[in-house]
This record gives structure tokens, sequence and C-alpha cells, in this order.
């Protein structure tokens, strides 16, 4: 197999935990990561981005259009399409989880974002979490039914804590990621974030989701139990870094929700370190 030509430089994205994660992995890896991660970002920054809905799901449609003609064998326009061309080639990346990950920007793509029931909460964590989660897979070498167990459950852990982090910070964009029929279960009717995120019985809502969480970790750590070891350093490095989160968030109460729980750089690579030299849960 040979490495691909290098892509965007690793350093500007030093700042995510994907960063320190994909660091352990051999360099033509590393560098096919780096590209499917730059085509996440690029899908993920359109969603994110101040242009009308309209125009965001026009952009998201070019893209959906790119990862069509790419496995056509047509040419395409658009380069971090245009980069995942040895990606497929060499890792088998499937059509299915692109496409997947772009079903999840175009849900994200509007003014306010709702969660309407507990199902489209879990499809959503799916198109935005787990398709990553198989997309990796491809690119670690990782096959068979552990390896589809890990990215379905770490994928699931890591979105939950990352929606339990950022409630404070969607809701200033008027995005709510808290599936209705589940606040319904305590109680809390209102559609406002704000009326949310203030109601009395918010913190049982969110130990719910928390506890979902930390059980999707645990299903993980089966998977991984069952998968090489240095194949998966990345992901054992990824779901130490969420379960700190994760762990700091109950530190400091669910609810309050006003005060951000941020990990540094520092700490991210202390767990990497830590993990290197055999201690915390990681080769």
């Amino acid at each position: 197999m040979s490495a691909p030509e290098p892509t965007q430089s690793v350093g500007s994205y030093s700042g995510s935990s994907f960063y320190w994660a994909l660091k352990l992995l051999p360099a033509a890896r590393r560098d096919a990561m780096f590209r499917v991660y730059a085509f996440c970002r690029e899908v993920d920054d359109i969603a994110d981005g101040d242009d009308a809905a309209a125009i965001k799901q026009a952009r998201l449609k070019a893209y959906r259009e790119a990862i069509e003609a790419v496995f056509a064998g047509e040419p395409v326009e658009l380069s971090s399409v245009d980069r995942l061309k040895p990606v497929i080639r060499d890792y088998t990346i499937a059509k299915a989880d692109l496409l997947t990950v772009i079903d999840g920007m175009e849900a994200d793509a509007f003014a306010s974002v709702r969660i309407a029931d507990e199902a489209a909460f879990d499809r959503y964590l799916d198109q935005v979490a787990c398709s990553v989660g198989r997309l990796s897979d491809k690119v670690f070498g990782l096959e068979g039914p552990q390896a589809q167990k890990l990215a379905h459950h770490l994928g699931r852990a890591l979105q939950i804590t990352n929606i339990l982090r950022d409630l404070c910070e969607d809701a200033q964009r008027d995005r709510l990621y808290l599936p209705a029929d589940l606040l319904a279960r305590h109680g809390i009717t209102g559609t406002s974030p704000d009326e949310v995120l203030a109601h009395a019985n918010l913190a049982e809502a969110l130990d719910e989701l928390a506890i979902r969480a930390e059980g999707c970790f645990r299903r993980a750590d089966e998977a991984l139990m069952h998968l090489d070891r240095t194949r998966t350093r990345p992901a054992r490095m990824m779901q130490a870094v969420y379960r700190e989160i994760l762990k700091r968030l109950r530190a400091r109460g669910l609810a309050r929700v006003e005060q951000p729980v941020r990990l540094g750089k520092l700490t991210k690579l202390w767990i990497v370190l830590r993990g290197l030299l055999g201690h915390g849960g990681l080769p």
C-alpha cells in the first residue's frame, strides 16, 4: 500500500483531540486520517457557518454530488473530496459512510435545531459520530463485528459527551440536541433552549444521558478487548480524553451549563503519554 501524498499540515488541527489521537498512527495511516478529518471538518464548517440555510444545503449538496462522482470515477473540483481518492482506493472507504457524514451536517444546517425524539437523536449520533468511527476503522485496519461495535458505541459516547459539554454554546446558536421525549419524561416541555437549560429538572434529564454515555464507554471497552491494541491506540486515546471530560462535567454538575469544561493541550498530551507508558487503560 503506497502512502498518499501529504495533505494539509497536521499542525492546523493541533487544538483538536483528534490531532493528538492521530499522532499515534503510522505515517501513511495518519495522513489518510487527516484527509478524512479535513473532509469532515470542511462540511462541519459549512453547517456551522453564517450563511442562510438554503445556501448551506446547496453547498452540502455539492459535496454529496462530489462523493458520488469520485465513486463513479469522474473528476471533482472540491479539493477535500479529491484528496480522498487515495484513501478510498487504499482503505476501501464506504461511500455510504461519507454520505452519512453529510446527512448529519444537513441536519445542522438550519437557523435552529431541535431533536424530536429518541429515534431522531440516535440517528443524529450515527450520522455525525459513528459514521466517522466506521471511516476510522477502515483506515486503522479494523474489521469485523467488534470493530463495528467499537464505532457504534464509542461514537455515541463521544457525541453525547460533546452535547453535554456544549449545551450553553449550542443554545446561543438556537440549537438544542436533547431529545424532546427524554425531556418530557422529566417534566420539561419547553422548546426554547434557554427555557430548557433553566428548568429545575434539567440535571435529571442530563444524568440520564450521562449514564447512557458511560454505558457506551463500557461497551466500547468490551470491543477494544478483542481488537489489536496498537491499531486501536487512537480510539483508546479519544476514549480516555472524553471520559475525562464527562468525569469533569459530573464533578462540576451537569446542569451548571454556564461553566465551561475544557481540557487543555497539556492535559491531552499527558493522557497520551500515560497511555504510551502503559497507564490509564491505553496500550
